[in-house]
């Protein structure tokens, strides 16, 4: 398979993965505590990783760079996924990956601070605007979705923050190991502070697993951890930081109706507005970067 394809398919495994993982996430921590669900589903990733790099034959790389890639990417696992499964508690599925639509503009200033990626054109400003519009719509309606959703909205803005923190300062190293390596390195840092977490909090274990919270786990352990990130982390090795983040431009649609099919979730009038100025904002983002490299490119007289 040559390289483009190569991608082509890790983008699109990506874009399915992230857009079942919303509701797996809920399922999980139905019957358990959400400590007990992220934590089950690191330390089974972690397992899996290890054991596929030893049937690969993919060795550790242990030099500093590939060590500080580790930290970037496990920092990124612990916290940003911390936050997303403790807010999860209080909005439905759905609207997890519509917030998380928000991280290529969050990514986009990052990148353009720390990465030297270009300055944000007048068309891009607009849609990083319309996308902000589209929050606050969303959270206009989280207030009247429950009076304990805004907590949820608040965790998940600081999990996209985290997530895009995590996304640049990993592009920012620059390190070409295979997506598999740095998803072991990085799980090696986040178990642990996982089941530090869990010891600190003093978190019980639970009496019985619920068996779709079972298999919700065991998906996001094996699947969404490995497979998903292993594309990730392969994807952002080839594409720009900002471009890889437009990768939650396509997820938020296919996860409301997942949500909405399987979880018999609502759709308020808000969220599917803020959702469309969400999305058409990322439309702009994306608009105003090709128009910005089209004309680049133009030849001077």
């Amino acid at each position: 398979m040559e390289l483009k394809q190569k991608i082509q398919a890790s983008y699109l495994a990506v874009v399915i993965i992230w857009s079942t993982t919303p509701l797996a996430i809920q399922w999980s921590g139905r019957g358990v505590s959400y400590l007990f669900g992220v934590t089950a589903r690191m330390v089974i990733g972690l397992a899996v990783c290890l054991l596929l790099l030893r049937l690969m034959r993919l060795p550790m790389d242990w030099q500093r760079k590939a060590l500080l890639t580790y930290l970037a990417a496990g920092l990124g696992i612990y916290a940003a996924m911390l936050c997303v499964y403790w807010g999860a508690q209080y909005i439905p599925s759905g609207w997890i990956s519509v917030l998380f639509g928000l991280t290529p503009i969050v990514t986009g200033v990052m990148a353009r601070r720390f990465l030297g990626e270009r300055a944000l054109g007048g068309v891009r400003l607009v849609g990083i605007f319309t996308g902000i519009m589209g929050l606050v719509v969303v959270f206009y309606g989280s207030l009247h979705f429950s009076e304990n959703a805004w907590y949820g909205v608040v965790a998940l803005l600081c999990s996209v923050t985290l997530h895009s923190a995590s996304t640049v300062w990993t592009k920012y190293l620059g390190f070409h190991g295979h997506g598999l390596v740095i998803v072991a390195g990085g799980l090696l840092v986040a178990v642990p502070l996982y089941l530090l977490t869990w010891w600190l909090l003093e978190e019980p274990w639970p009496v019985q697993i619920p068996l779709r919270a079972m298999g919700a786990i065991l998906y996001l352990g094996v699947i969404a951890t490995v497979l998903g990130f292993a594309a990730f982390f392969y994807v952002l090795r080839h594409v720009d930081a900002t471009r890889v983040a437009l990768l939650t431009l396509m997820t938020p649609i296919l996860a409301l109706w997942l949500g909405r099919w399987l979880n018999d979730e609502s759709l308020s009038w808000p969220v599917v507005a803020g959702t469309v100025l969400i999305l058409s904002g990322l439309l702009l983002y994306e608009f105003g970067e090709r128009r910005e490299n089209s004309l680049r490119v133009l030849p001077h007289n």
